[in-house]
């Protein structure tokens, strides 16, 4: 059935293409919406370091610390009500109903890797940045998504954040509850060109 459900999607997508009527076009992505659309919170987590650490010690090394980040990634995620959607290379990407227990995730995911860091080597420790956005998205199979939040959360994660960052978009920020114990500090960033109002969270 899920295999279905990606050829499908792969189907619909073909069709939009090849389309030249406005109308279809229209109906064709208004399917796709229904069938895969979803509203939730999307949390990127980025290890820090690849390039250089790479560099000095091998890409044994480093894939063996990306097995470790997997490994206690998943459970945390799982822990908060998240699902992961994929890892790919040193990233980890999950979706969350809301975007209070994600950035609840991303606190306790920094802090496991602090405590971690204390009985390995500095060249095995571990440091992440983390990133949330939320708004409406594609996701397919569960190992998939695409959406504008899943574009800016990648980029506040990768092009921004920095070890031991945990990065919101405005309007993730927004829906949390203001008499929640978050503190965070307001960012200007620009990305691709285009100024987004985001939020450093401050957990220490």
């Amino acid at each position: 059935m899920p295999q279905h459900r990606s050829k499908h999607f792969q189907k619909l997508l073909l069709e939009y293409s090849h389309e030249t009527d406005p109308a279809k076009r229209h109906h064709i992505e208004e399917t796709l919406w229904q069938e895969y659309g979803s509203e939730q919170a999307i949390f990127v987590l980025d290890m820090s370091g690849f390039s250089l650490l790479t560099r000095k010690y091998g890409i044994v090394h480093y894939l063996s610390m990306v097995r470790r980040m997997q490994l206690t990634a998943e459970p945390i995620v799982e822990s908060f009500g998240g699902s992961v959607i994929k890892f790919d290379a040193d990233n980890c990407l999950a979706v969350f109903p809301q975007p209070l227990p994600a950035v609840r995730a991303a606190v306790a995911l920094q802090l496991a890797f602090e405590a971690s860091n204390l009985i390995t080597s500095d060249d095995l420790d571990i440091h992440i940045a983390c990133a949330i956005d939320y708004g409406k998205i594609l996701i397919v199979e569960n190992n998939d998504c695409f959406g504008d939040p899943v574009n800016r959360a990648c980029k506040l994660g990768e092009d921004i954040g920095i070890a031991n960052d945990i990065l919101v978009a405005k309007e993730a920020m927004e829906l949390i509850p203001k008499d929640t114990d978050i503190q965070s500090k307001t960012l200007d960033v620009s990305i691709s060109g285009i100024k987004i109002a985001a939020y450093r969270v401050e957990y220490r």
